[in-house]
């Protein structure tokens, strides 16, 4: 599959040759993407970082293995020259424009860096426990990634901060105890590094693990209040990034993706409602405020955004069935099932195709003079 930049100095050459642009912008253009649109990944640079993952790998079991026989002094000693290793090694690449070999030497150092608190923590009896463990690995990453201004770091510390979130949830399986709400100011400090960092995919995970927590939250306390304030707070998201687009652009930098999780926490939000529900005779409200969600999410930002459009149809879908099987399974056969099951896809394909030749029908009007 074509690369970003690669699709876009290709519709730079056919804008050129359809005499839409010319010859020293088309070069600017090009020259530009070049500069910003950040270099490719080879699968030869993805093998070496694996290589160099299961070489420090090694290392750190080799050491491990080893422990008792190795002196003291020098347990440490390999370990931290593993962490220098990796993270000078990194900067060295880096700077000889080898950016996927430093960036895979700065994880391999991360990780080394969380296997020498444990084995440093065991040699030295220190008290602490798993949870507290992952809080200063996650922090470690963080601080390196803001000092490397790193985005694969980011995303490690925005993984370890979940990591971190869940365990403090879960004493068991399926055994929930206080959620820790110091979670919301480390998301809220890892989304400010994302701008540093130019992290938009540690945006989009922080987002996720919001929603989850809000789920989490939920299931702690089975309050009606937190999927509510969960799926206003997501239409009202939604509403800002199209009313606002300038300000949710500079503030929230998540392009397309934000209509796309604001959807996502409305239905999440939505659904759980519904499920509490599903016995009572007030479960068509949240039903209804699913289908108005959607479609008002599909009429807003639907347009030029594929992925929150396919999200919808799903969603869309999805509540179709459930609905019926909530609210007239019952009263309808096996025969009735597949007759309303048919009725329901021929409206649900008649409103996609409708929806689609409007979203291709306003392009063409906007360029009408």
């Amino acid at each position: 599959m074509a690369s970003y930049a690669t699709k876009v100095k290709r519709d730079i050459a056919r804008w050129r040759e359809a005499g839409l642009i010319d010859a020293p912008t088309a070069s600017a253009l090009s020259l530009d993407v070049e500069r910003n649109g950040g270099g490719r990944v080879s699968f030869g640079s993805v093998l070496s970082m694996m290589a160099a993952a299961l070489f420090a790998a090694a290392i750190l079991i080799f050491i491990a293995a080893n422990w008792e026989a190795i002196p003291r002094l020098v347990r440490v000693s390999m370990l931290f020259a593993t962490i220098a290793a990796g993270y000078l090694g990194g900067a060295v690449l880096k700077l000889r424009g080898e950016d996927a070999f430093g960036q895979g030497a700065w994880i391999v150092a991360a990780a080394a860096f969380g296997a020498s608190i444990a084995l440093i923590g065991q040699m030295y009896h220190m008290s602490g426990d798993e949870k507290q463990a992952i809080f200063v690995w996650g922090a470690g990453t963080a601080l390196a990634a803001a000092m490397l201004r790193s985005g694969p770091l980011n995303v490690g510390a925005v993984l370890l901060g979940a990591v971190w979130m869940l365990m403090h949830g879960f004493d068991h399986w399926w055994s929930m105890r206080e959620l820790p709400y110091a979670y919301l100011l480390v998301a809220v400090l890892l989304y400010a590094l994302t701008f540093w960092a130019r992290s938009v995919t540690s945006r989009h995970l922080i987002f996720l693990s919001l929603i989850l927590f809000g789920f989490l939250h939920y299931w702690r306390d089975e309050s009606l209040a937190t999927p509510l304030v969960m799926a206003l707070l997501s239409a009202g998201l939604l509403a800002f990034g199209e009313w606002r687009p300038a300000q949710a652009g500079r503030w929230l930098a998540l392009g397309s993706g934000l209509p796309v999780h604001a959807l996502l926490g409305f239905l999440t939000g939505i659904g759980i409602i519904q499920i509490a529900l599903v016995d009572e005779q007030a479960f068509l409200v949240p039903s209804i405020a699913a289908f108005a969600g959607i479609i008002a999410a599909l009429l807003l930002a639907g347009q030029e955004n594929r992925m929150l459009r396919w999200l919808a149809y799903a969603a869309f879908a999805f509540q179709l069935c459930f609905v019926y099987m909530v609210m007239l399974g019952s009263m309808l056969g096996t025969a009735g099932f597949f007759v309303l099951g048919g009725l329901v896809l021929s409206v649900l394909a008649w409103l996609i195709t409708r929806l689609e030749r409007r979203f291709a029908a306003r392009p063409l009007e906007g360029m009408r003079p």
